[in-house]
Parts: structure tokens; sequence; C-alpha cells
């Protein structure tokens, strides 16, 4: 019986030693296979069943597992769902093959459909307060298509796939967006622009056409997706984004005209620079050809035989490069029929406005709607929020340099006195065609610009783009031809910055009416001014009634075709400023006042200037105290700053004047007209082409114990805001060098040019 017992025992021990070898051999065997799925391309692998997950050894539970694995993705992922929801009714054959391949994937694990799974996006954190890009990963849907370029040392062990790296898709696949509005009641509604859109972005199979991607996630969120009901979306598929740029942009009539008038613009500075060599030239050498271009040829000489025309000379400086450069950057000291404080002001006013529109222009990108809003009307950031007040700042400008001049041209003054009523209709529009001629060419290239910008934009960015200018420009280009753009709804605009543009130019022709009539009845020009102040104070304040005006972001935005961009509501500080330039001009409100009440009265302006700037800090004071804040302020505040421009006019300041009259800012000063055209246009290029949403980072609120601790997080979270505006700053600086030397200042120069002609061609009196 022992040996009996001995024998069992050695064998079982035999056969348990064979186990262990052939257990080791398939985790071996195991091995090898998995390194072989990592490095190898996927069309060389079996297609795994669409409910089994391959080398398990209990293929119930693989079974279940995988089970609960697509019943979790059907409510979870977008992209699997739309997979899900596909059949052969409502996708093409191919495309409906190629998705439920993605579906396999999957849940086989392959890593080139992992990478699919997570370059579609899914909801995110933050609905309540306007998170609506769910945009996934569009560099990681590219990463499907090809290999990434990582190079990975083997000196290191990881746990990862390396199929990740080197795996790629089967077929074609390309990054999609598709766009919902939802009717949820549980995301804060700001009512400024369009918030409600969903972005979803799904890396789908090329094979898949775009009404049908539409049709699916109708389908699928109709059915399937768990936090429709949840949060009661009630989505409405409204259109879905391939990110192609479509053919029909080369077609566009904006694109042939901007391009033509480039080239045009190129021609004539090279003209302009050959008639510069060939005044240089000795005249003797001028008919043997010297200065031509290099290469000789019977063009460049057709060329310089007409630059000989006197007429086209002078027409072809007006374009040279060097000579516009000089003008641009040249800085000298003023004379005394200047007012220095004007350059310094416009141009801190536009960089000001630049930083403003760094935040509003980048709007439609930021995922955290409801925090900016609500920084925007804390104490601390109103130097930003009421940033839009400082257009005013240009109305009261403009309003007293058209009136100053006109009036200290005593010349004109007595020929308007002379004149009839023929000649002085002709004097009128000699001085409209002018004003037309010195901003017209630069503001018709940038609507072209926008025009292309938006195009392109709309066809290639993530982002739904709400003001789609491509579009309205193509329908009301002739509003902005005849400035008359703010006189319809703000979001009809075509270049909608462009309001106080429209609106200058309506004072324009208006303030050159009633200063003729000066010139003839002062008296009657006199009642008209004040009349009309008068008017425009009791009409904002009949709109401000009747609507509910108050400073809430969501009535400014509602009310802004009656009250923001109206010509009738903003006309106040030109007024304002016009009547300061015939007090100048007359010697009114002439006071003796000593050095120490002078500089009290100049830091006083400062300090009023900055509490209007402030004043909306408080936002629910009712409709009546509002519009009483809006319109009396912005009496004071144009009555403030035309005290600094009289007292810079008269040789007076302090400190920070002087700041302001510094010679740099006669060259930024140049450039203001480009910088306020260009910016809106830069800033939502910039962030339109970014592939993540922005996001405004929130700072703690801290109590009243802390508040060195809050200011500190306050001046950090400026100084990051600082970096990206100055970036901004830089960059808008530099385009806006290039637009104003080739499409500002030669028209400039055209219009100097022809009014000392008309003013040479008339007859001298002895």
């Amino acid at each position: 019986m022992a040996i009996a017992l001995s024998l069992l025992l050695s064998l079982l021990l035999q056969l348990g030693s064979c186990q262990a070898e052939l257990n080791a051999s398939t985790l071996q065997l195991h091995r090898i296979q998995h390194n072989t799925l990592n490095a190898t391309n996927v069309w060389s692998l079996p297609l795994p069943p669409l409910a089994a997950v391959p080398q398990r050894a209990d293929k119930d539970l693989a079974a279940t597992a995988a089970n609960a694995d697509a019943a979790l993705l059907v409510h979870s992922s977008i992209v699997y769902g739309l997979a899900e929801v596909a059949n052969a009714s409502n996708v093409n054959a191919v495309c409906h093959a190629q998705l439920k391949h993605v579906q396999r994937g999957v849940l086989g694990k392959q890593p080139w459909a992992m990478k699919v799974l997570d370059a579609s996006g899914s909801k995110r954190a933050g609905f309540t307060f306007g998170q609506n890009y769910w945009l996934g990963s569009r560099e990681t849907c590219v990463a499907v298509q090809r290999p990434v370029g990582v190079t990975l040392s083997k000196s290191y062990e990881r746990v990862m796939h390396y199929g990740l790296i080197t795996q790629q898709a089967p077929f074609a696949m390309d990054y999609r967006v598709v766009y919902l509005r939802h009717n949820s009641p549980w995301q804060v509604e700001l009512k400024v622009l369009v918030e409600q859109i969903i972005h979803i972005g799904l890396c789908l199979p090329s094979a898949c056409q775009s009404a049908e991607i539409q049709g699916l996630t109708s389908d699928y969120f109709a059915s399937s997706y768990m936090d429709n009901s949840i949060f009661e979306l009630r989505p409405e598929v409204l259109y879905t984004k391939d990110l192609k740029l479509r053919d029909a942009f080369y077609d566009r009539l904006s694109f042939k005209l901007v391009v033509g008038f480039v080239l045009a613009t190129c021609a004539l500075m090279l003209c302009a620079q050959q008639l510069k060599v060939a005044k240089q030239l000795p005249p003797e050498a001028d008919d043997a050809g010297a200065g031509l271009a290099p290469v000789e040829s019977e063009m460049w000489r057709a060329l310089h035989a007409l630059l000989k025309w006197q007429p086209l000379q002078s027409f072809v400086s007006c374009y040279d490069v060097g000579s516009n450069w000089r003008k641009l950057c040249a800085t000298r000291q003023t004379s005394s029929r200047e007012i220095p404080l004007l350059n310094g002001v416009r141009s801190v006013c536009a960089i000001w406005l630049l930083v403003f529109h760094v935040f509003w222009f980048m709007y439609f990108t930021i995922d955290n709607k409801v925090q900016l809003v609500s920084y925007a009307e804390q104490v601390f950031y109103q130097y930003m929020s009421s940033a839009p007040l400082l257009v005013d700042v240009f109305f009261t400008i403009s309003g007293f340099l058209q009136a100053y001049n006109f009036m200290r041209n005593t010349q004109q003054m007595e020929a308007v006195r002379q004149n009839g009523l023929l000649a002085n209709a002709k004097l009128y529009g000699k001085l409209l065609f002018h004003r037309y001629l010195r901003i017209g060419p630069l503001y018709l290239i940038v609507i072209g610009s926008v025009d292309l910008a938006f195009a392109y934009i709309g066809d290639t960015s993530v982002y739904h783009i709400y003001d789609r200018f491509d579009e309205l420009c193509a329908q009301h280009w002739w509003r902005n031809i005849f400035f008359i753009q703010n006189l319809f709804e703000h979001h009809e605009m075509c270049v909608n910055w462009s309001w106080s543009l429209a609106c200058d130019m309506q004072y324009f022709v208006l303030a050159n009416a009633v200063l003729f009539l000066y010139a003839k009845r002062p008296k009657l020009a006199k009642l008209v001014t004040v009349s009309a102040l008068l008017a425009t104070i009791i009409w904002s304040y009949g709109v401000g009634i009747t609507h509910d005006f108050e400073f809430s972001f969501d009535a400014i935005y509602a009310t802004a075709s009656l009250v923001y961009t109206s010509s009738f509501v903003r006309v106040v500080p030109y007024i304002v400023g016009a009547i300061a330039a015939w007090c100048l001009h007359e010697g009114r409100l002439q006071f003796e006042l000593s050095d120490l009440q002078e500089r009290c009265v100049w830091h006083f302006c400062l300090f009023a200037f900055m509490v209007c700037i402030f004043s909306t800090a408080k936002r629910d004071l009712g409709y009546l105290i509002t519009i009483s804040l809006f319109v009396l302020g912005r009496v004071l505040f144009s009555l403030f700053l035309c005290w600094m421009i009289i007292g810079s006019a008269r040789g007076r300041g302090v400190w920070w004047s002087r700041l302001l009259e510094a010679p740099v800012f006669q060259h930024i000063n140049r450039l203001t007209y480009a910088i306020y055209l260009l910016n809106p246009l830069v800033i939502s290029l910039v962030y339109s082409l970014t592939t993540a949403s922005s996001h405004v980072d929130v700072f703690m609120m801290v109590s009243n114990e802390f508040e060195v601790l809050h200011l500190y997080i306050n001046l950090s979270l400026l100084n990051s805001q600082c970096v990206t505006c100055s970036g901004f700053v830089v960059i808008v600086y530099l385009v806006s060098l290039v637009y104003s030397m080739a499409f500002e200042l030669p028209y400039s120069n055209l219009s100097s040019l022809l009014m000392r002609r008309s003013n040479s061609d008339k007859p001298k009196t002895t």
C-alpha cells in the first residue's frame, strides 16, 4: 500500500509540473500576441465579433462584459451612439459598414478605435454656466489617420499600448463638428449673442455625409442620450461642418476685388519707386535707359516714358513707400496752432478699446460666459466693461476739431459768407469728397478683408460664428458705402463695430451744414445747435424710459440699435465738443486761476473722468436713474474732456497731461484709424482658428479679512490678461502699419494734393 501511495504522489507531482509549464507557455503566447497587436497594422488583424472580446478564457463573462460596455457607451459616448443608431436606411452602405467597424474596434480595444472614441466630444462639466463646447480633440482624430511623430526610448518600461502611436484606422476618418440648439432650463441664459449652441466634435468615417450625420445626431439625442432627459436639452440639430474651405471662397466678388485692389496698390508702389529712381538720374542718362529695371524690356521703357507725364507723376508719388514711412514715423515739436494732448488721448483710448475688444470678440469661444459677465460687473474690472464709453471721447474730439478747424479758417469762412447757394453747395460737396477720399479706401479694403476672413472661418473654424459678416456684407454692403449702417438693426450690420464711423460721418455732414449756416447767420446756427442738444437729451430719456433701459448687459445688448449705435442718442458729446470749440475760438469762458487752482481743476477733471468710467458698477438702479446717468453723465464726461483739450490748446497742463503730449503719441495717433478698423478683425480671426474653447479663470471670493489676498489675486489675473492683450496690441499694430501704408496714407496724400491744386487755381486778390 505504501508503495502504491508513493507512486500515486509522484504521478501527481509530474502532472502538476506539466500543467505549470503549459500555463507558462500559454501566458508567453498571450504576451507575444499582445505585442504583435500593438506593432502590427490593423489591416492584418482578424475582425473580432461584435459582442466578444478576444483572448478571454471565459466566453460567457467576456460577452457579459462586452454587453455592459456597449450599454454604457451607447448612453455616454456620442460617437458610439451614432454608430449604434446607424442602419442601412439612414446612411449609405459604406458609412454604415465603417461605423459598425468602429463599434467592433472599440469593444475589441483596438488602439485606432480607442483614439476615435477619445477624439470625439462628450458632455463636459460646467454646462449650467455655459460649457457648450464638447469639441473632443481634433489632433487626436488626425492621429487616427497617421502615426504620431513621437520617438520613445526602448530603455524604459511602459504600460501603454504602443499601437496608440503606430496604429492607423483601416479607412479614412474626418473630424466634424455638429451644432445643436438646446432648450435646457438648466443653463444660465445671458441673452448676449447666441449661447444655446452646443458644439460637438466627432471623429467619423469620411464616407459619412454631413446630412447623414445630422440625421443620426437627431435620432440619437431623441432616443439614447442619457443627459437629454436629465438636463432637458430638447436639442435641435442646426448644421454640420467638415472644417474644409469650399471652392466658392475663391469665387466671391470680395476675393476678386481685394486681390485686384492689392495688386493695383503694389503696382503703384513699384511705379513710385521707379519714378523716384528716375528723378535721381542725370538728364543725359535718361534717354539711355539708365535706372530702369535690371531686365531691359519694352514694357519698362513704355512705363518710364509714361511716368514723364506730370499729372501721373504727382498721382504715383502719393504711393511712395519711403516718403509715407517717414510721414508715419515722424515726430516733431508741436506748433502753437496744434493741440498736442489730442495725440495722447486718442492713442490711449484706441488701445484701451482694443483691449476691450479682446474680451468682446473672444466671447464666442468662452466656455464659462457667466463668470466673465460676473467679473465685468465687479468694481475692479469696470475699467474694462465700461470701455465702450470711450467712444464718446472720439465723438467729442471729432466735434471739437470739426468746428474749431472750420471757424479758424478765416479764408473759407469769408468765402462761405460771400458765396451764393450754388457756390456753397459746390464747396460743401468738395469738403465731403475729401472726407470720403481720406477715410473711404481703408474702410472699403477692411470691409473686403472682413468678408473674406469670415467666409474662411465660417468654413474652417470649430465655432459657431454668430455674426456672419460674409453673409451680411454680401447683402448690406451698400449701407456701409453710404455710412448709414447704424440706422438699421445692429444684428444686420456689415462690420458692426464700424457703427461709430457711420455716426461720425453723419455728424460731419450735419455739422458742416450748421457751420455754413453759422458763417451766414450765426444766431440761427447757435439756436439750431442748442435745440439739437436739448432734443437729443429728451429723445434719450424717452427711449430709455420706454424700453426700461438698464446697465445690465442683456438690456444694453437688447437696446443696442435704439441706444448704443443710434446717431440721435450718441450725438451729445459731438455737440458738446463743437460748443467747446466755439468757446475757445470766440475767447469765451476766460478765467484767471492761480497755478494751484488750475492744477486742482486738472486733477479734478481726471478724477471725474475715472468716476464716469466706474459709474456703471451698480447695474440695477432702475431705468430712470440709469438713463439719467447715461445721458447727463456723458455730458459731464465730455465737458471734462473739453476742459483738458482747451487747456492743452492754451499751453497749460500738469504732469500727466504732459505725458499724453509726448512725441511718441504722434506716431500712434496716425495709426488710430487703422487700429480702430482692424483690431476686431485680427482678434476674431486669431480666436476662431483655435481648436479648444477659452476659459476665464475663476478666482476666489474672499472675505473682508483677506482683502490683501483678494487684491493680489485680482492683480495676478490682471497680469495674465495683460500678457494676452499685449500680444494682440503688437499684432494689431503691425497689421495697422501695413494697411495704413498701403491704403490710407496714399489717399490722404492725394487729398492734400488735390486741395493744393484747387487753392492754386483760385484767382488771387490784390
